[in-house]
């Protein structure tokens, strides 16, 4: 299926981008086939300095570079690094460099040391997994409180998000986000979608009602959020609660909700619960014939991403320049 235009544009714009910087981006799944073949891209089209975790063997890809997750130098390196995070929590040294030497914990430590500048995993690991290795061995970035997830959605008609981009969160990671985690999770996405749409976010707060249309415990919840959004980031233009229609489409949001600066104008879309972020953007990717890029993290110190395991090489590769643009 070819791509939507304004996900080949947007492509296009990013790839230059990541030709410009050309950072290093580890892989921990490193003999996992699809990965060789995304880092072999990558550093053909000179997008990236690839790093994949693992012993080089025969056949290594031109301009690909391999971390040894066997090496004692490194695993006495990272696992002191470790254990200077974990120690407060009991983790021994002997513990600290056993951990060390999983490729997840190692190509995070890798990121954390400053070997390397993007993480990229999750190939052939869950989401748990990827996350307990980013947030136990890089940490939150200063500002954020809690690590989330998002997609980046492409849709076919570019009057939609900007230009027919938006992002969707969280699609991954937080199941049940209470008020204060949906307002983490809005401001984060906000200044996700700043670093990677080059605009101004248009935050919606999305939910089965519209300004009061019903009332409800989970109405409430957004009602909390908004509040909490509008205390913490003033500057932010965000609304809610917002049916998607009313987000989304000008002439709903005149209807719906007058007055307000984001309804119909929405580029960034915050869903109640994983439930709803999870299903709303299977149901437009392939409803809608939209391209969706991800699952990325954000909130993390350093640039990681959380590959989805039926990832093709395209997705890998596209991930990893997109990761690779987040900080």
């Amino acid at each position: 299926m070819a791509l939507p235009d304004t996900a080949t544009r947007f492509l296009e714009g990013l790839y230059e981008r990541a030709r410009r910087q050309r950072k290093r981006i580890v892989f921990p799944e490193g003999s996992d086939p699809r990965v060789r073949a995304a880092a072999e891209r990558l550093a053909a089209e000179q997008l990236a300095h690839p790093v994949l975790v693992g012993p080089a063997g025969a056949g290594a890809p031109p301009g690909v570079s391999f971390a040894d997750p066997g090496d004692p130098g490194l695993i006495r390196k990272y696992g002191a690094l470790y254990y200077e995070r974990r120690r407060t929590r009991g983790l021994t040294l002997t513990e600290a460099q056993a951990a060390a030497a999983r490729p997840l914990y190692f190509a995070s430590l890798m990121v954390a040391a400053g070997d390397a500048d993007v993480f990229v995993g999750g190939a052939a690991n869950t989401t748990a997994e990827t996350v307990r290795a980013a947030i136990q061995c890089v940490g939150v970035k200063p500002g954020a409180r809690r690590v989330s997830g998002f997609f980046l959605m492409a849709v076919r008609n570019p009057q939609f998000g900007h230009n027919g981009l938006m992002l969707f969160a969280d699609c991954g990671v937080i199941a049940e986000p209470s008020a204060v985690e949906l307002a983490d999770i809005a401001i984060t996405t906000a200044c996700t979608a700043r670093a990677l749409l080059r605009t101004e976010p248009c935050v919606a707060l999305l939910s089965f009602s519209t300004k009061g249309s019903s009332r409800h415990r989970g109405v409430a919840r957004i009602v909390e959020a908004l509040r909490i959004v509008r205390a913490r980031a003033p500057e932010l233009n965000v609304d809610g609660e917002l049916q998607a229609d009313a987000a989304l489409v000008p002439f709903v949001g005149r209807a719906k909700a007058p007055g307000s600066t984001v309804a119909g104008r929405a580029n960034v879309l915050i869903f109640p619960n994983l439930d709803a972020a999870n299903i709303g953007y299977k149901l437009v990717e392939r409803l809608g014939d939209a391209a969706a890029f991800g699952p990325f993290l954000q909130g993390v110190a350093k640039p990681m991403s959380d590959l989805s395991r039926g990832g093709s090489v395209d997705d890998i590769s596209n991930a990893a320049v997109i990761t690779s643009l987040e900080g």
